[in-house]
């Protein structure tokens, strides 16, 4: 989600391309299935960021556009067994758009393991959603040292896109460098999708619908290649507008825009 220049590597149905989904991982060790009563997002599970990232507007450092709430139904809920992340043109705090962006941090950390999202996205320029994950310390330094993982990532300009990244301090998007992949589906916004990725010590291997489009490789050098040694939180988000989704501009035509969640699942 920390892309601060605009260098991504396009290749549709490439020699990635392939249904070796694992067998690896069996043992279901987290999971929220949304089926609750309560509309909030269960608390035991889930963390608000909150804001707009900083005082000067930067939108966590994308310069995005959107304010994102915390506790607030309209923007994060629990519907018909989704969660549902809903974005507004609306005046809000020191924004324009309210968001919500949900975190596992301190309640579901994991090195190791395979990761799955069921979703549908929203859709509309200048919309740019996110399923990714973060250290839980950041133990080799901030950002872009202790890595990031970019399990699922949409911008609107690019409807049928979709893009699995792995930034480092070697391979990152302020230099270009970042390990990116697309594959291109044009049901995304209308059809729910499961997004995966399956990470062990030597290797990450992403899919949808258990199809692997990218994978990324343990060189054995040091941390600036491989920080993915250590535990990891999941975000789940919208943003609107930045460097990367807002690039060609906001349509404010299409809002409110949402994206569903059916269910995650943690299997080590």
């Amino acid at each position: 989600m920390k892309k601060y220049i605009i260098a991504i590597c396009c290749f549709s149905f490439s020699a990635l391309h392939s249904t070796a989904q694992s067998k690896s991982f069996q043992k279901l060790v987290w999971s929220d299935e949304f089926n609750q009563t309560d509309a909030n997002p269960d608390p035991a599970k889930w963390n608000y960021d909150k804001g707009n990232g900083c005082p000067q507007l930067c939108g966590w450092g994308n310069n995005e556009k959107e304010y994102y709430t915390e506790s607030r139904l309209k923007n994060a809920r629990i519907e018909n067994g989704n969660l549902v992340i809903e974005v507004h043109k609306e005046d809000f705090m020191d924004g324009k758009y309210t968001s919500a962006r949900l975190t596992t941090k301190n309640k579901g950390d994991w090195k190791y393991g395979r990761l799955e999202i069921k979703a549908k996205i929203p859709k509309g320029r200048g919309i740019w959603p996110a399923i990714w994950m973060l250290p839980t310390k950041s133990e080799y330094g901030q950002w872009p040292k202790s890595g990031e993982i970019d399990i699922m990532e949409n911008v609107g300009y690019l409807p049928d896109s979709l893009y699995a990244t792995v930034h480092t301090q070697a391979y990152n998007g302020m230099y270009g460098t970042q390990k990116t992949n697309a594959i291109f589906n044009g049901s995304l916004a209308s059809q729910f999708h499961v997004y995966a990725v399956e990470w062990t010590e030597e290797n990450m291997d992403f899919f949808i619908d258990g199809v692997r489009y990218q994978q990324f490789a343990n060189e054995h050098k040091n941390f600036e290649t491989w920080p993915f040694n250590k535990e990891f939180f999941l975000l789940i988000n919208v943003a609107v507008g930045g460097h990367w989704g807002g690039k060609f501009g906001v349509d404010d035509s299409i809002f409110p825009q949402k994206m569903e969640v059916d269910y995650v699942r943690v299997y080590q």
